[in-house]
């Protein structure tokens, strides 16, 4: 799909960390847009979005209370709607381990209502945004956004028109609510980092690179892909010396459900993954013909059988001063290490 003013979005969780980047984004792009209906289930939010974004200046906009648990509503939401992009989730690791049954009903019942809802509509695309812990889940949170990812795949088997689902697999969006860098400045006035690992890595996206793929991942999905970009990673330990070198750093023990290492691709995965250059693809397991056919037409490379794409062997990891670049950057333009 080739994004215009034209163009009729809606943005279920819109009022998240990402929904507010990508409403942004296509109001710098597209101020006069046809359609872009924010969906959530917070009003608050709405409203101080709406403070920001106003239906007087941007005429397009519209702020739809509901949940992606109720299937009338998010059907009703849907009424005109071209695009989709799917951002509504529970996503906090300790929170789903405790409350199972929550996260699976926004997280995979959630997902199911939507793909039925816009197989009775008009909609031609979804993106669905995933996470590296869907990879080899060891957790709920993981687990939930595995069966979400399998659901919108498996969608495309019974479209019976012009409609597509994809969706986007990216690891630690830097400076998001309950991530380790915002918690490490909070923490470093205290002079003690906890740790959860000393060999702990992560992948890091920041926001506006999220934006980006979601963008690239509209124009270019043929149905039933999970892009994944190809990004950095950190180490645990070189965060917080980045942070706070004077700060003394305290093994505390990993999480319940917690990964030393965070993966994107596994080495099951690889047998239909291809290299796209700044992103890969895993494609839909539907034979060696499929695989072959899209490498034909994008140009792709196959990746190697048994390859993974893992934090702890990334070709590319963020040095000290590197990630004090991007904190000062995306995170706080005050940030100095001797605060």
């Amino acid at each position: 799909m080739n994004l215009s003013e034209e163009t009729r979005i809606l943005v279920t969780g819109g009022t998240g960390s990402f929904g507010q980047a990508f409403v942004k984004r296509i109001l710098n792009l597209y101020p006069r847009i046809r359609r872009l209906v924010i969906f959530s289930r917070d009003e608050l939010k709405q409203f101080e979005m709406s403070q920001k974004y106003p239906e007087q200046k941007y005429p397009g906009i519209r702020y739809f209370l509901g949940d992606i648990r109720d299937r009338d509503r998010i059907r009703r939401a849907l009424n005109k709607i071209d695009l989709v992009i799917h951002a509504a989730a529970l996503k906090q690791v300790p929170a789903a381990e405790y409350n199972p049954i929550e996260f699976i009903r926004t997280n995979v019942l959630g997902a199911e209502n939507l793909i039925q809802a816009c197989l009775d509509t008009q909609v031609q695309q979804v993106i669905a945004l995933s996470t590296d812990k869907a990879a080899a889940p060891v957790n709920l949170y993981g687990a939930t956004k595995l069966c979400s990812d399998k659901l919108f795949v498996a969608a495309n088997n019974i479209t019976g028109r012009d409609l597509i689902f994809s969706i986007v697999r990216y690891g630690n969006v830097m400076g998001s609510r309950g991530s380790v860098i915002p918690f490490f400045l909070q923490k470093r006035k205290e002079g003690i980092l906890p740790i959860t690992h000393p060999h702990m890595t992560r992948f890091n996206i920041t926001l506006s690179e999220a934006v980006d793929m979601v963008l690239w991942a509209i124009q270019h999905s043929q149905g039933g892909e999970i892009f994944v970009p190809r990004i950095p990673s950190y180490r645990i330990t070189d965060v917080a010396e980045a942070i706070c070198p004077d700060c003394k750093q305290v093994i505390v023990g990993v999480r319940p459900g917690e990964k030393i290492h965070e993966e994107l691709i596994t080495a099951s995965d690889s047998y239909t993954t291809v290299n796209l250059g700044s992103y890969f693809a895993i494609l839909p397991t539907r034979g060696r013909s499929n695989v072959t056919s899209y490498v034909s037409q994008t140009n792709a490379d196959l990746v190697v059988p048994g390859f993974s794409y893992n934090s702890g062997n990334n070709e590319h990891f963020l040095t000290i001063p590197e990630l004090r670049h991007l904190i000062c950057k995306h995170i706080d333009p005050n940030f100095a290490v001797n605060d």
